[in-house]
């Protein structure tokens, strides 16, 4: 059984970030939850691999952490995406927070 907070997972020093991507999106940003997912919204479309780069790019911008430690774990093809975020379990809350505002 999932909760809420199963999206965002400190795994040692690193985050785990489990993502349900809507791509083609007008607006850009976290909409809510979905099966244990924060869905996200993005404006690039599913093609040769634009809309992967921009949910890293956009979650870099967010976070101000460097593109470089952000790392897609799973689902390159799919909407369901598990992104890890380098040396970020410290700051668990203030990912939380920024994702999901």
């Amino acid at each position: 059984m999932s909760t809420a907070d199963d999206w965002c997972v400190a795994r040692g020093a690193d985050l785990l970030l489990r993502l349900r991507v809507q791509p083609r999106s007008r607006v850009e940003g976290g909409a809510g939850l979905h099966a244990g997912r924060l869905r996200l919204r993005i404006n690039a479309p599913p093609v040769d691999g634009r809309a992967n780069a921009r949910v890293i790019e956009w979650l870099a911008a967010r976070l101000g952490i460097p593109a470089t430690r952000i790392e897609l774990l799973r689902g390159p093809a799919g909407r369901d995406k598990d992104v890890l975020l380098k040396d970020a379990a410290a700051r668990i809350a203030t990912v939380r927070a920024a994702l999901e505002s």
